[in-house]
């Protein structure tokens, strides 16, 4: 059960979550592909993680290109010799009432949370057949478990990954592959920001105030499925506020 020497590569990975787990993988041994589309934010953070001792190198991508992820693969690989985890963590929310008809807004949900997924399973997959081993760890949340007002189309693209990795799971029962479902509840990210609707942004930055968990709480939970011996899949975790209903 150890983190040291895996390779690990993470969309997202400039800010919350994706920053929280790229810092702590990289605390407990692993090299870190770190991959966003803010270039600064992914250089500061190399630097940082580089300056403590670890390995790390920044990769510009956006996950609605195909291309961009088969990149990040790639520099895995040629960097660090391999690829054994993909965190598959960009996602945004433009999360609004269906009523209000934000077609925009739902293509760049579908575009980045689920299509933004296919696209690493098309890029990391060949290679984690090749290696004959593999982790897939996929950021949901817990807003596909409870389905609440004006968070519809946003649950909608989350079920559907958590659809698509059940279904990749029992396609891959040989034992090359792992999958990890991680659906956190409020955490303190930026993901707020993304959201246009000035009264649904209000309303979820008010809960993050108020009761919100730190990235790193997720970071953990990440941290511990990966650490798992190979035979041992961690399929889904759950992780939320004590408080939050």
């Amino acid at each position: 059960m150890s983190i040291d020497g895996k390779v690990v590569a993470i969309t997202g990975a400039s800010s919350g979550i994706g920053e929280a787990t790229a810092r702590l993988l990289a605390e407990r041994g692993a090299a870190v592909v770190l991959g966003a589309r803010r270039t600064e934010r992914l250089e500061r953070l190399t630097a940082d993680i580089r300056e403590q001792g670890g390995r790390a190198v920044a990769c510009q991508i956006d996950v609605t290109r195909q291309a961009d992820l088969t990149r990040l693969v790639e520099r895995a690989v040629t960097d660090f010799g391999r690829i054994d985890v993909l965190v598959g963590n960009a996602g945004i929310s433009k999360i609004s009432p269906v009523a209000d008809l934000d077609v925009d807004g739902w293509s760049a949900m579908i575009d980045v949370n689920l299509r933004g997924v296919l696209h690493g399973i098309a890029a990391a997959l060949p290679v984690f057949r090749e290696q004959g081993e593999g982790h897939l760890v996929t950021t949901l949340s817990t807003a596909s478990l409870k389905i609440v007002p004006t968070m519809a189309v946003y649950a909608g693209t989350k079920n559907a990954v958590g659809t698509l990795l059940e279904g990749l799971r029992r396609e891959s029962t040989d034992g090359t592959l792992r999958t990890t479902s991680i659906s956190p509840g409020f955490v303190g990210t930026e993901l707020a920001s993304s959201i246009d609707d000035p009264h649904a942004r209000e309303r979820i930055q008010h809960a993050m105030d108020a009761f919100a968990i730190p990235p790193t709480a997720v970071a953990s939970a990440i941290a511990f499925a990966i650490e798992q011996p190979r035979e041992v899949e961690v399929g889904d975790i759950t992780i939320r506020p004590t408080v939050q209903d």
